[in-house]
């Protein structure tokens, strides 16, 4: 008797350790600028990071466990950033983690996650410098910044504008953007008719503007963030001038460009990871479009972004068979996989080399996918008569 007890306690036992370490969540940390410059697309980001992490527990986490994503706000501050995650990966011993907002923080951080062997999601963060340094810790989802605006640039082509004028801000990501820019005008015979740097927070630009016009430029072309593809609109309406199309990274593809500049908005173009566009076949494309109405907006390619690094994260670990680093960095590197957003397949340094961009229009207060075909629909890029 006593003996069959013990027995059914014993097994008991080992049933219950097993379901308690069952249930021990798997820890992934980031740092998002929630508050200071990168606060639009990073707030963008912390929502598809929850919108994965209740997906994946929704359907039983990985590998039998829960998923607990902890983020920090690093307030858009690469120092800040730097000592964050060295707390989460040296004190909080995080399983793993995923890469901030922006490619200045990106680029301040990628020596952390070298250091300690933590293979690492980049999706927030485009910059060709960060995979030119031989880290192995390192993956991306975007396009690199120098291929931002080669869509534009072919579509400017098809339409036949031939004047190029690109103006760019000072920062890592815009100026790989612009000089990526310069290059891709010239190989499709473009004339670039204007090239200038501005330093980042300059929210004048109606100089630019004027010399854009003056080069009696087709096609103007601003890389940078959300400010200056608000402040390049607004300088253009200052000298009461458009070109026949106006195109700009980043800051148009969130509600708020809408929001802020209203029927200004009308006819930009800018390039875009992925849109909350419901005829998008992309794996789960659709159902974090549905699931996003809690938050009252739509999302952007941003959280599309965090929710698609989530993705391939299960798919690494999975493939890995548990959450040993130099086991899920090889899985990483040999990942060819479907996301919300897209295909993931990185080269030999970690640089996405299967994903391909939208261009996308705001046309009637939409946004809406102009190019490439495939993904358009009915919708037609709109360019104006210029001058």
């Amino acid at each position: 008797m006593l003996r069959s007890l013990f027995i059914s306690m014993f097994i008991w036992l080992m049933v219950f350790l097993a379901e308690a370490g069952a249930a021990d969540p798997i820890r992934i940390g980031v740092t998002l600028g929630l508050t200071g410059t990168y606060a639009g697309p990073a707030n963008m980001q912390e929502r598809g990071y929850r919108l994965w992490e209740q997906d994946i527990n929704r359907r039983g986490g990985i590998l039998g466990r829960p998923v607990k994503i902890v983020i920090r706000d690093d307030k858009s501050d690469k120092r800040e950033s730097k000592k964050i995650y060295r707390d989460l990966i040296t004190r909080q011993r995080m399983d793993l983690v995923f890469g901030p907002y922006s490619s200045e923080i990106t680029i301040a951080v990628a020596p952390i996650l070298e250091e300690f062997g933590y293979p690492t999601l980049i999706p927030g963060a485009a910059a060709d410098r960060i995979w030119k340094q031989g880290y192995k810790n390192v993956f991306g989802l975007y396009t690199p910044a120098s291929r931002y605006a080669l869509e534009m640039l072919n579509l400017a082509v098809l339409h036949n504008l031939r004047r190029v004028a690109i103006a760019y801000a000072d920062d890592e990501f815009s100026a790989e953007a612009g000089h990526g820019a310069k290059k891709w005008a010239a190989t499709n015979k473009l004339d670039v008719a204007m090239f200038e740097e501005f330093r980042k927070g300059t929210r004048d630009l109606r100089y630019l503007a004027l010399k854009a016009k003056d080069a009696s430029a087709d096609l103007l072309v601003v890389t940078g963030h959300y400010n200056e593809s608000i402040d390049m609109r607004r300088a253009l309406s200052q000298i009461g001038w458009y070109p026949r199309a106006y195109f700009a990274t980043v800051g148009p593809t969130l509600r708020a460009y809408h929001d802020t500049l209203g029927q200004d908005a009308e006819f930009t173009f800018a390039p875009s990871h992925w849109e909350p566009d419901e005829s998008l076949k992309f794996p789960g494309s659709q159902q974090l479009i549905r699931d996003f109405r809690s938050y009252g907006v739509l999302p952007s390619y941003h959280a599309a972004a965090a929710f698609a690094a989530g993705q391939v994260l299960e798919a690494a670990i999975k493939k890995a068979g548990g959450l040993d680093r130099d086991t899920i960095r090889q899985a990483l590197y040999d990942l060819d996989v479907h996301t919300v957003m897209g295909r993931y397949r990185v080269d030999k340094y970690g640089v996405q080399i299967k994903h391909r961009p939208f261009i996308i229009q705001w046309l009637g207060g939409k946004k809406v996918i102009v190019y490439p075909e495939e993904h358009r629909g009915n919708a037609r890029p709109v360019f104006r008569p210029g001058g």
